[in-house]
């Protein structure tokens, strides 16, 4: 079976990003942070449901209780779809008011990770070391990790849940840590991949179910597939844009690699070149598949 890669969300996000698979409807919930919406595509349809939030909004995850917890502003928050209501679960960085959160994913014992980085004066230029990465208990406690991140981004957990994955994008590079499962702590930081010169910036990521690690590279118009292993690139995939942002598995076996994009800061020339830019686009046929993902539990 060959690669294909297909457009298939034709309404241009600002930066698209943080896509999760949503098994029970058969969804496709995504963001648009500067944008400020979150985004639910139905491929069975091709509808699409939108909320919009009051400030820029960097991850929303299901609940397992019904509804999601989103990444808003420097607030975690309780989103109700059907009313569109948003209610605040805990505030972060109340030292930064500058800083927002970016992306976040559930982790296997179902609470929300996080990281903030500071709000860009235009892509990828912004105030270094601002940022942190943070989880959010079933109990609402936020527990800090770590700071002196410039973006935090990717993130995922191995098949065993003993290794935490993560990106902060101006490394250039993906990073393990242990981590525990029972307390959700993570140590030792160690790096598994370095990105090679026309990659570009490491952005989102997800696991496949063979414990590789997806990238979506931005400004490199690709994601890469990695063995963390090995720190081994095993595939390139290429998108006729460059702002990919992030990526996960989907469809109904898992087979379907659904990748985001973004347009800010690009101008009318750019977007001539590019028209796609800011959609979201469908890869089939790569030979791998991905796992359900991680509903929030508190």
């Amino acid at each position: 079976m060959s690669v294909k890669v297909e457009c298939v969300v034709k309404e241009r996000c600002e930066i698209g990003e943080g896509p999760v698979w949503e098994e029970k409807e058969g969804t496709l919930l995504f963001v648009d942070i500067s944008g400020q919406k979150i985004h639910r595509w139905n491929p069975a349809t091709n509808q699409k449901e939108t909320v919009a939030t009051e400030k820029f909004v960097g991850c929303a995850v299901p609940r397992r209780s019904g509804g999601y917890v989103i990444g808003e502003g420097r607030s975690f928050g309780a989103l109700d779809w059907e009313s569109k209501s948003i209610s605040t679960i805990a505030v972060i960085d109340e030292d930064k008011p500058n800083n927002r959160f970016n992306d976040g994913k559930v982790d296997p014992a179902g609470r929300l990770f996080a990281g903030t980085m500071a709000v860009e004066e235009r892509p990828t230029v912004l105030e270094l070391k601002q940022g942190s990465l943070f989880s959010l208990n079933k109990d609402h406690i936020v527990v800090k990790h770590f700071n002196q991140v410039d973006i935090s981004n990717g993130l995922d957990w191995s098949l065993d849940h003993k290794t935490f994955y993560y990106i902060d994008s101006l490394t250039y590079t993906v990073e393990a840590f242990n981590y525990d499962i029972n307390t959700g702590s993570i140590s030792n930081r160690r790096m598994v991949y370095k990105m090679e010169e026309g990659e570009g910036i490491p952005d989102g990521m997800c696991i496949d179910a063979d414990g590789r690690l997806w990238v979506a590279c931005y400004n490199g118009g690709r994601v890469i597939q990695i063995d963390p292993q090995t720190g081994v690139r095993l595939q390139t995939v290429k998108l006729p844009v460059d702002k990919t942002t992030s990526c996960c598995f989907g469809g109904i076996d898992y087979s379907d690699l659904y990748v985001t994009s973004a347009c800010k800061g690009m101008d009318e020339a750019d977007l001539a070149k590019q028209p796609q830019a800011g959609f979201v686009f469908r890869i089939t046929g790569l030979g791998a598949k991905g796992i359900p993902a991680n509903s929030f539990t508190g």
